[in-house]
């Protein structure tokens, strides 16, 4: 048994490789190129409460709607061995239904926007069922099911709030979007947290994790044992709904409006390449959640390190395709393959050395 723990542990150890070596880089590099880059300093908000500033502050505040995305997108990764290209245009149809129950309501209080918030989850997760009926039901890919909510799901975004870009303003909402006053951590990373403490509960106390990695690697073998892979197919979807839901609120408080053209705009390249970075097989089975939240914040920094070498936005997308392909390539199944193969032979070549020594 405690060699079974300890192969684990090397196989965990291995899928995270990549995102923690990536993001240890990233780390250097910006030390050398500015040693204040990771300053965090105490500065006061416009409402006059003490919060955390600094890139650092920037890079895990700016990456909580992508990374909670990418733990969603994780799990349909994982079971259904494709992605979900509908998710920015999902979050902006969950964050439309958001803001009009917000509007329709005299005043803005804690219960309305539980309300409104709930709402908008039951959405998405509607949107991401009929993601789901497509792919596990009728055997669609999954970036070919997602294709058609990803053309016309901000269309649709559109006509929930009849083509406006309504405002809300209120104390709750300013609190979700940057700082519940007496915390000088922004509220979005705390969203983070719980999201992926609950991912971290549920796989604790339920076999979602394992039933999820035996579709993926194998669905008909699954099938044969039991596993009904059509519900947990469906189910990651689902869980995906309510994720891009949490995503979509985060980015409307953010902005205390809806723009459905463009909240979350690109996101799900982002949210896909977290999953990659992560050391997650883009054809399912075997993940770690934790791998693509790693990833989430190597995407976001990257995008600041950029920003802060005054690089131009047309060109950030640029530079980071070159570093996310060298990523994705670095940790691809054949890279990975061949270096394993030498370090053996290295291995190897030391243990004849050895024992030529010894005789």
């Amino acid at each position: 048994m405690k060699n079974k723990n300890l192969n684990g542990f090397k196989l965990n150890l291995g899928q995270l490789t990549i995102p923690i070596i990536a993001i240890c880089l990233l780390i250097i590099f910006n030390v050398f190129r500015d040693p204040g880059f990771f300053a965090i300093e105490i500065t006061h908000n416009n409402d006059g409460n003490a919060v955390l500033a600094g890139n650092l502050i920037s890079i895990i505040n700016g990456a909580s709607e992508l990374a909670i995305l990418a733990m969603g997108m994780t799990l349909v990764t994982a079971a259904c061995g494709g992605q979900d290209i509908s998710v920015g245009a999902a979050a902006a149809i969950a964050g439309s239904a958001f803001v009009k129950i917000l509007k329709s309501t005299e005043s803005i209080n804690g219960g309305t926007v539980l309300f409104a918030f709930l709402f908008a989850c039951i959405v998405a997760m509607l949107f991401g069922t009929f993601n789901g009926t497509l792919v596990a039901v009728f055997k669609i890919q999954p970036m070919i099911a997602t294709l058609i909510l990803y053309t016309c799901g901000r269309s649709i975004a559109y006509w929930i709030n009849g083509g406006a870009t309504p405002t809300v303003s209120s104390p709750i909402i300013n609190a979700i979007g940057s700082f519940i006053p007496g915390i000088p951590v922004p509220t979005p990373v705390l969203i983070v947290i719980t999201v992926a403490v609950i991912f971290k509960l549920v796989f604790h106390f339920t076999s979602l994790e394992l039933l999820t990695q035996s579709v993926g690697i194998n669905g008909s073998a699954a099938r044969l044992n039991g596993i009904n892979a059509t519900f947990i197919k469906l189910l990651s979807f689902i869980i995906l709904g309510a994720c891009v839901a949490v995503a979509g609120c985060i980015g409307v408080s953010r902005l205390g409006l809806i723009n459905h053209e463009t909240l979350l705009i690109d996101v799900e390249m982002d949210a896909i390449l977290a999953v990659a970075i992560g050391g997650n097989n883009l054809g399912g089975g075997k993940f770690k959640i934790s791998g693509s939240i790693i990833g989430a914040y190597v995407i976001q920094m990257l995008t600041i390190t950029l920003y802060a070498m005054k690089v131009s936005s047309t060109d950030v997308k640029a530079y980071k395709a070159i570093v996310i392909v060298l990523l994705v390539v670095i940790g691809s199944p054949v890279i990975k393959a061949r270096f394993a193969k030498l370090l053996s032979r290295i291995r190897s070549d030391r243990q004849k050395v050895s024992t030529k020594g010894a005789e």
